[in-house]
């Protein structure tokens, strides 16, 4: 069942931008570029997406089917883990090409490393729970429940580009590979909260959905 639902998900509803920000790897081939921008453009496109499914009555026409209503937010969100997923795999050959031929670092902050993608998945966590859980209170208004998602994940954002400024946190800059092992509690980190937040978004949407009178 769910796997006709995502198959109809990413075949008829999800909308070309998505696609299209979920391919943003390359960015991080950018010199003096801040590459947290990297996931708050997955961010966007997801947002789009959520658009395209309001203008289409996509949610409608998903509880028209003979499925459960926790079996629409669960498709839905698949897409939105999916696409974040698949983003932060295509980076990361990007970000190994960095290492060959931009060695020289971001002077922008921080580099394309174990602690970078640790933020970015934090970056998702915050995103996904105030997003997905907001837009499921009406599965219909979606500006300020995004307001609020990319506000927080830009603050998460800002705050990972600065901090490796100060010289007593430079390690986390680093691209070193003694660097990059004390960096591992980060990634860690990033992806229980990561985890964490999509599980509790989904059981929180299924019971604000479950209220939506379609």
């Amino acid at each position: 069942m769910i796997s006709n639902l995502l198959y109809k998900e990413l075949r008829l509803a999800a909308h070309p931008n998505l696609y299209i920000f979920t391919m943003m790897g390359p960015l991080l081939l950018v010199p003096a570029y801040p590459y947290t921008m990297v996931f708050l453009f997955s961010c966007i496109g997801n947002f789009v997406n959520f658009m395209y499914v309001r203008e289409t009555n996509d949610i409608y026409y998903t509880a028209l089917l003979p499925i459960k209503k926790m079996d629409v937010v669960k498709s839905k969100m698949l897409v939105v883990v999916i696409s974040q997923l698949a983003l932060i795999l295509i980076s990361i050959p990007f970000a190994f090409l960095r290492l060959l031929f931009l060695s020289d670092g971001n002077p922008v902050g921080i580099e394309a490393n174990v602690a970078y993608y640790g933020f970015g998945l934090m970056i998702f966590a915050v995103f996904n729970y105030l997003f997905l859980t907001g837009y499921f209170k009406t599965a219909y208004k979606i500006g300020l429940p995004f307001f609020i998602g990319a506000a927080a994940a830009a603050v998460i954002a800002v705050l990972a580009e600065g901090i490796v400024h100060i010289p007593q946190l430079a390690w986390l800059d680093s691209v070193k590979m003694n660097d990059q092992i004390k960096q591992l509690p980060i990634v860690i980190l990033g992806g229980i909260l990561y985890g964490l937040a999509i599980l509790i978004a989904y059981k929180k949407s299924v019971k604000r959905f479950a209220k939506v009178n379609l």
